[in-house]
Parts: C-alpha cells; structure tokens; sequence
C-alpha cells in the first residue's frame, strides 16, 4: 500500500540533466517523508551498519503494508535490517526483484497489520513504518496499537495518511461541492457510498490514535501541499521548478495554515523508553 507515495531511493532535489524533471516532481511529493525519516534513523542510530569501533550500529525497520519496497529496499540500502509485512504475495514478490536488483536483503513476509504480533517478536523494531494503511484497516486504532506493541521502548512510529480536510478541497475544486460539504461533516472523511477511499484522516484524529497506542512526542507535518494542486506539465516542464517546489514544500510542511490542505498528514512519534 505505501507505494503510492514513497519513492524507489529517498530522492534529493535534481538539478539538471536528462530525466531531471521526473525526479524533481517526484522529490517534491516525497522529500518531506525522508527528511523527517533521515532525521529519526541519525536520532536511533548514528550510521547504518557496523560502526567504526565495531559495534552493530543498523537498525531493525519494519514496513508495515510496504508492498514492492519502495520505502523498504532505500532503507536496506542505508545498512538496516528491513522486514516488510504485507498481504498481498505479488507485491512481496515485485519486493524481492527489486531488493535483489539494487544488492540489498529485505525480508519478507505475508500478512495483515493485525497478524504482527504472530510473524515478529515485540518490541522488535527501532522504527515502524505504517505510510498508507490505516485508511483500509477495521480498526485503525486496534492496528495502531499493534504497531506500538512491536516498537522498542524508545523506538519511533511513522504514520503517514490521507487528509479529510484535503479531500475537502479537492472535492471542492472539482466542481463536486455536495461532496465536499458531506465529506467535512463525516467523521470517516468520506464524501458518499461510492468514495473508493475506506477513510481519510485529520490531524487531530491521527493525534489522537497514536497518544491512545500510547505513543508521545508527536510530530504532524503536511505532505504535498502544493505538489497535487499544479498541473503536472508545470513541474516537468522545467527542472528548476520542480526544485523549487521540493523547497516550498519543506517550508510548507510545517506551517500551521498550510500543513492543514496538504494530500497526506505525516505523523512521527515515540514509544516511550
């Protein structure tokens, strides 16, 4: 499920040359994740793999619903020891391809967010990926819950969802106005039967899961602020703006009007030690 959003190598801004476009668009609806997840594994572990003084410095990741590996396998390649669990066996078949081609391991197991506690230990990992997941479970805070059993005291949890209020105004700028008034009254975030998406979030909602998994230390930032909003031919039209873009995004990502329309909230937050 996380493949829509996260990308095959944790992108940097491009500067130029051919395909620089592509990869400043995809940057720009991507590198607010990575940073926040740059910053956690240099916060759990100075460097990946084995530290100059000998001692084991690679983190256990686990992705849960990490599908082909697009968060998983960049993550590998950083030196950490990576699981992704997820339900569908194509998906952790495509993982695999894709782990093999860039020389790293990944493990890979099937299951559901609820089979966690059956497939690893708990308080197995360091950090936690849930990046698009709990829009389609029952019980998102049963699956939270989940999520925090298998993080280590001290370990963090990275959430990434759909926002409600984003629906709104792309429901609204869509010419779909009854859609968008019924979609900001339901507490699901959903605009109607047909709604092909199980369940958006506010930030407040997806605050309030992670405090009752008994997760701290919250941190909500704005995902593609802008990025959804400009038409695709603006950004791969020219390299320096898709640069630009990547940069608006990161200023956009944390302030307190802005983050609020954003397509997807971004939540970072703590098991406590």
């Amino acid at each position: 499920m996380s493949d829509t959003s996260d990308p095959a190598t944790p992108p940097r801004p491009a500067s130029g040359g051919t395909g620089a476009p592509h990869r400043a668009a995809t940057a720009a609806r991507t590198e607010v994740v990575w940073d926040v997840l740059r910053g956690a594994l240099a916060e759990l572990a100075p460097a990946g793999g084995q530290g100059a003084d000998g001692v084991d410095t690679a983190l256990d990741i686990v992705d849960a619903g990490g599908g082909t590996g697009g968060a998983a396998v960049p993550l590998a390649a950083l030196g950490h020891r990576v699981t992704v669990v997820d339900p569908s066996p194509d998906s952790l078949a495509a993982l695999e391809r894709r782990a093999a081609e860039a020389g790293v391991r990944v493990r890979a197991l099937q299951g559901e967010t609820g089979d966690l506690a059956g497939l690893l230990p708990p308080e197995h990992a360091h950090l936690v990926l849930v990046h698009n997941v709990l829009e389609y479970v029952e019980d998102p805070a049963v699956a939270l819950a989940e999520v925090a059993a298998l993080t280590r005291p001290g370990g963090a949890v990275s959430v990434l969802a759909t926002n409600a209020v984003a629906g709104v105004l792309h429901r609204a700028l869509s010419g779909h106005l009854a859609e968008a008034r019924r979609l900001l009254g339901d507490p699901e975030g959903r605009w109607g039967a047909n709604d092909p998406m199980p369940r958006r979030f506010t930030a407040d909602q997806l605050v309030a899961l992670a405090e009752g998994a008994g997760l701290t230390d919250t941190a909500i930032r704005g995902v593609r602020v802008f990025a959804d909003l400009l038409p695709g031919r603006v950004i791969d039209g020219d390299a320096q703006i898709g640069a630009d873009l990547v940069e608006l995004e990161r200023a956009a990502a944390e302030h307190p009007a802005l983050s609020g329309i954003a397509t997807q909230i971004h939540l970072l937050a703590r098991r406590p030690a």
